[in-house]
């Protein structure tokens, strides 16, 4: 089930969210520009997320890399799918909450998913990059903002193909069952490159816990309910 669209509008322009997506886009195309294989793997080296130096060589640097590895994909699919999530979730969730607490919010879950992922594997040195464990934050939020929204998603089973309009906790849920088998099974295979899933259920849980603290007053779903 992919997520294209929900049928929720909001009141205010998501500022903070273009403006993610830019910078997450701008990255991505100076990383494709750059001049050899190389040059790449210095880049995302330099600004990935790297455990083992978080846990045993904590400096300015490394501590930089909490923020900069938000910013850096390794692959299409990679930022096609954040980027499509964040659109989707993010502008609801920074409509509930205002621009600079949206803000605040995503770059507290990114901390978050950051420090879930360093935890089950401390002494990694595989680089962990991607907006993925703060957009996770972000789905938690709008799991408990708007649980009944609707989102519009293609399902596809064999030959089956079809566009379906289910509400967000079918979707989200079905979404975090996902990263939760997976990360489990990954448990086996420390030092692995790969998704980093404990990140994703490290944002998600953050997302949860800290969407109260940070929405405006009580939020309404403007859309139909099932």
């Amino acid at each position: 089930m992919i997520p294209l669209y929900d049928e929720n509008p909001t009141r205010t322009f998501p500022l903070i969210t273009v403006l993610l997506i830019a910078a997450n886009v701008v990255v991505f195309i100076y990383e494709l520009v750059l001049p050899s294989p190389q040059a790449l793997e210095g880049f995302v080296q330099a600004a990935a997320i790297i455990p083992y130096d978080v846990t045993h060589n904590l400096d300015l640097r490394v501590s930089l890399t909490l923020f900069t590895s938000l910013f850096v994909h390794g692959g299409w699919l990679h930022i096609i799918g954040n980027m499509l999530y964040l659109w989707i979730f993010g502008n609801n969730v920074e409509d509930a909450m205002g621009h600079l607490r949206f803000a605040l919010f995503y770059l507290l879950c990114g901390l978050g998913a950051s420090a879930a992922q360093i935890a089950v594997n401390t002494n990694s040195q595989v680089p962990n990059i991607g907006a993925s464990g703060a957009i996770a934050g972000v789905l938690g939020a709008y799991l408990i903002l708007f649980p009944r929204a609707r989102v519009v998603s293609l399902v596809t089973l064999g030959y089956f193909v079809r566009l379906v309009r289910v509400p967000a906790v079918v979707v989200l849920g079905l979404w975090i069952v996902v990263q939760l088998f997976s990360g489990l099974a990954s448990l086996g295979m420390p030092g692995v490159g790969g998704v980093a899933w404990f990140a994703h259920l490290g944002g998600f849980l953050v997302g949860l816990l800290l969407v109260r603290l940070f929405a405006r007053g009580r939020v309404w779903y403007r859309g139909e309910t099932f």
